[in-house]
């Protein structure tokens, strides 16, 4: 179980931000140009460092650590505003469908990313020490930065004004803009919500595997979408809920490890994930279908 929770808390600080973007019936495509960047940008950001260079294997001056990680955080970031920025702009104020829009900065980010690195990747230990530490004795510093950024989307979906415009506009988007809410405006904040997320979430993949990944995250945006369905947010907005897509982040680590121990095909585990997400948005028009006829 713990080995479980370290596996999935990079994606579960990404399926936060997706939640915020899907309950206002968007999508969001570009989530792999998002980590990949934002692990781009805390190297880079890491290299500008006075102290040191931000390769060395040990660190281990105090405020060299701290310098580290600010510089790393700020970098990531950085990457994953420009991105929200975009898409926001893009979806809120051109109008394009988010589909088309996430998917353009999708290619274009991960494209900025290969110039940026020369499509190497690059090593860098100078943030591992933090995110494989353990300042719970037996639980990662990782698992408490997700749980962190879970807690912190629950409040700010379910208990703000934020929240409830991000849901009345995914309800019916015209009657929002009829009560005074700034559609466009709002647009552009959720989806800098959901880019801050995986820029962040680059930020914690790059401090916990050391290097960045410039090809390592290509279905990273199908994972996160399929978990937030499974938790429950309904694909057509309106609908969400930030702790069930917490659990729905498990529901396919914990059956593809299943498949594991019991020594299914691993390509059986594809299958599996993929049925269940349709099985999952079925029974959400079904709901949905539902709740109308009433």
């Amino acid at each position: 179980i713990t080995q479980l929770a370290q596996n999935v808390a990079i994606l579960t600080v990404v399926s936060v931000g997706t939640t915020f973007v899907i309950a206002t019936a968007g999508i969001d495509l570009s989530i792999p140009s998002g980590i990949v960047l934002g692990e781009v940008f805390a190297v880079k950001a890491l290299s500008m460092v006075p102290v040191g260079t931000g390769t060395a294997v040990d660190v281990q001056a105090e405020e060299s650590t701290l310098a580290y990680l600010l510089a790393g955080l700020a970098g990531a970031l950085l990457a994953g505003l420009a991105i929200g920025l975009v898409n926001g702009f893009t979806v809120g104020y051109m109008r394009i469908p988010p589909m088309l829009a996430t998917l353009g900065s999708l290619g274009a980010g991960l494209g900025v990313a290969l110039l940026m690195q020369n499509g190497v990747n690059v090593a860098t230990y100078a943030l591992n020490p933090a995110a494989t530490g353990q300042l719970i004795p037996g639980v990662s510093n990782l698992v408490l930065i997700a749980l962190v950024v879970v807690l912190v989307g629950y409040v700010g979906l379910h208990h703000t004004v934020f929240g409830r415009h991000t849901l009345a506009i995914g309800s019916n988007e015209e009657a929002a803009r009829r009560v005074g809410i700034n559609v466009r405006r709002h647009l552009l904040k959720v989806y800098v919500v959901g880019g801050l997320a995986s820029g962040f979430a680059g930020f914690l993949a790059v401090a916990y595997f050391s290097t960045t990944s410039v090809a390592g995250h290509s279905t990273d945006n199908l994972q996160a979408i399929t978990a937030v369905a499974l938790g429950g947010t309904s694909l057509f907005g309106g609908i969400a809920n930030v702790i069930g897509s917490l659990i729905g982040v498990w529901i396919p680590a914990v059956l593809q490890n299943g498949f594991v121990i019991i020594g299914v095909q691993p390509y059986w585990q594809m299958v599996a994930v993929g049925i269940v997400l349709v099985l999952a948005v079925w029974l959400d028009q079904v709901r949905r279908r539902t709740r109308s006829r009433r």
